[in-house]
């Protein structure tokens, strides 16, 4: 703002403090407004950054099945040789095989459950007690949920299909988007199997972009004459929930505009009453020869006064319910204070002034051309 402006600033305080209860009420329609963008904008942010970090690592897998719909049953040495050169310095490949069994507890409780045989389980599952081997020789890893039912922990003896294992492992829980469900599974080495093909190939890339790349690889070597093999690219997945989470954030922010569009309404006609009222002060001011600029330029100060305070309280009212989000909810405090958040409380600030400005343009320049004679008659 020029030094010039300075008196034009002045002069619209003192013509806002003069009616201080229109000014409050339209400036609060500001503050609404401002308050209902920034904060629809941050839940929806941290609801689809919240949901990425927690799905993430899942968009790393690559999972590749026989195709039964070309009569595939299983994934023989030769499919996980030409795996592993699609797979080399971009992830880890884990051949699987699984079955389907009855698993006894200690206490003679039973339950049937997956059973998946590998040697490399350390790149699939993590621990919620005891410790997952890199190289899997003997006992069994048991999920979470098949644990807690059955009664097992680690160091208990878990019998299947006649055989007893240790248990040196209780899995953490999975996810519930993913193909390898864990939770209510037992993990034994691949020597518990009968020697053979494989069921199924999880490999764990190094990120999103190298599990695309091993993915469309899989599909040119294995896939070349016929459809031989399904790959399930959970990065895929990842990008629909998060397309969807994107146009549901702008629908929420599309709700928060609306209000401040309203608001907009309610300063175009305060500002335009205000005019209305001045007639006569506004006809002596030109009397005395106030040119039209400066008079167009205080009612125009007025109008961004009023969306500057309206942002500003607007902007620390957004701020405070997204620290309540917090403390409400399981969301973690850097999701919160994630500098994509702040782009909502800028967007929201500069929606609100600029629509506050544009309400207040017209009848600024009805006041400004207003006659003398005319104002000071009426």
């Amino acid at each position: 703002m020029r030094p010039g402006d300075f008196p034009a600033v002045v002069m619209a305080t003192r013509n806002l403090r003069r009616n201080k209860l229109r000014s409050v009420l339209a400036a609060l329609g500001i503050v609404i407004g401002v308050l209902a963008i920034a904060t629809l904008g941050i839940f929806g942010n941290v609801l689809q950054l919240a949901a990425l970090e927690s799905l993430g690592g899942l968009g790393d897998q690559v999972i590749v099945s026989p195709n039964q719909d070309a009569g595939g049953e299983s994934l023989t040495a030769r499919d996980i040789t030409e795996i592993q050169r699609v797979s080399e310095g971009r992830g880890t490949v884990v051949p699987l095989r699984s079955d389907g069994a009855v698993v006894s507890g200690t206490g003679g409780s039973s339950s049937f459950a997956t059973i998946y045989g590998t040697d490399r389980p350390a790149a699939l599952f993590s621990a919620e007690a005891g410790t997952v081997p890199e190289r899997h020789r003997q006992g069994a890893l048991v999920g979470s949920s098949l644990a807690e039912e059955l009664g097992i922990q680690v160091g208990s003896l878990v019998e299947i299909a006649g055989n007893d294992y240790r248990v040196i492992a209780v899995l953490a829980p999975g996810e519930d988007i993913s193909p390898i469900q864990s939770d209510s599974a037992v993990v034994l080495p691949e020597s518990a199997f009968v020697p053979g093909d494989y069921d199924q190939v999880v490999v764990q890339a190094n990120s999103g972009e190298d599990a695309r790349a091993i993915a469309e690889g899989v599909r040119d070597r294995l896939n070349v004459r016929e459809q031989r093999v399904s790959v399930f690219e959970l990065s895929s997945i990842l990008d629909q929930i998060e397309e969807f989470l994107g146009l549901l954030n702008q629908f929420l922010i599309g709700l928060g505009a609306v209000s401040l569009v309203v608001a907009g309404v309610a300063i175009f006609n305060v500002m335009l009453m205000s005019t209305t009222e001045r007639k006569g002060e506004i006809g002596l001011l030109r009397a005395v020869g106030v040119q039209k600029r400066d008079i167009l330029r205080t009612l125009v100060v007025e109008a961004t006064l009023l969306g500057i305070l309206g942002g500003f309280v607007g902007v620390l009212l957004s701020i405070g319910a997204a620290l309540l989000l917090w403390y409400v909810s399981p969301i973690a405090l850097d999701i919160i204070l994630d500098p994509s958040n702040g782009v909502y409380l800028l967007v929201a600030f500069v929606f609100g002034v600029a629509v506050s400005l544009a309400s207040g343009l017209y009848p600024a320049w009805k006041a400004a051309n207003l006659e003398p004679v005319d104002a000071l008659r009426d």
